[in-house]
């Protein structure tokens, strides 16, 4: 699932190649993926891109006409360039023989200047979603967020009134787009991890200490991440993020903390996650299916 990081400098690209461009013909492939149905993406036609933002783990695409196309990239969602831009931005010979299949394009956008931008999903069920709105706060995602952590305002004050006290475990407040915008399952691994704490344990049961060190853990690895994925392109930052992970996606491992354990596995609302017990959970083996309590 793409994060904030990665959506980031997908953002970033974006705002680079398109802005000042006009959109010349919108194809949509698959009809589910719009969700303002009374105003098609195909009413984008004309309209000349200003900017491109990013909101938690959504972008939107901001046009002259004062129209905003919002874009949730879902689980398995992304964006790519037309053949023509691909080939000149990675080299069209870089194509590995056993490299995976590319994932269906489900629309579409043709601009002015003939670069045409592709909105892709591999999974087996569409979860790519666009809006046609005028802001950005008419999609209720982005209406119901909270803070983010990557922005430079968001203190300890923010952090405290999101998580402290709450008989919730770690990994679903961070996950939680309502509380904290922006994190999913890879870096809300990568945090507790960082911050030694287990990810079932609840904020409640955390000292103040324990609080800095979870706040300070979640700042720096977002942010940390933002930094290291810009500039790199789209087409390479899921290999990225996949080569920059310490503890997720890399169970049987040994922990990159140095204290002797092997990084294991639990599930966790549907997703698997990843942790070290020595570092994190005081030796003890999670339950492979973890329960997910309210809070």
């Amino acid at each position: 699932m793409p994060e904030s990081p990665e959506v980031q400098a997908l953002v970033d690209e974006l705002e680079s190649t398109l802005r000042g461009r006009t959109v010349a013909a919108v194809d949509v492939v698959e009809f589910r993926v719009s969700k303002t149905r009374s105003r098609p993406l195909t009413t984008l036609v004309g309209e000349r891109v200003l900017g491109v933002t990013r909101h938690g783990k959504l972008l939107a695409i901001d046009f002259d006409g004062s129209e905003m196309l919002v874009v949730s990239l879902g689980r398995h969602g992304w964006a790519r360039w037309g053949a023509g831009e691909a080939d000149a931005a990675s080299g069209a010979d870089s194509v590995r023989a056993d490299a995976e299949p590319p994932p269906p394009t489900l629309v579409s956008l043709e601009f002015d200047d003939d670069t045409v931008l592709e909105l892709t999903d591999a999974g087996g069920w569409v979860s790519l979603g666009c809006w046609v709105v005028d802001e950005v706060n008419e999609v209720a995602a982005i209406a119901k967020h909270g803070p983010d952590p990557a922005d430079p305002a968001f203190g300890r004050e923010d952090f405290d009134r999101v998580a402290a006290g709450r008989r919730k475990q770690l990994k679903a407040i961070l996950q939680e787009q309502e509380s904290l915008a922006g994190i999913g399952n890879a870096y809300s691994d990568e945090i507790l991890f960082a911050a030694r704490l287990s990810p079932v344990v609840h904020a409640a049961a955390l000292d103040d200490d324990e609080l800095a060190r979870l706040f300070e853990a979640t700042t720096r690895t977002i942010r940390d991440a933002i930094a290291a994925r810009r500039g790199v392109p789209i087409d390479r930052l899921k290999e990225a993020k996949v080569a920059a992970m310490q503890v997720h996606g890399r169970t049987r491992e040994p922990c990159p903390g140095g204290c002797g354990g092997e990084i294991r596995d639990f599930t966790f609302a549907s997703t698997t996650a990843q942790y070290c017990p020595e570092c994190q959970t005081g030796g003890e083996v999670l339950p492979l299916k973890a329960e997910e309590p309210g809070g």
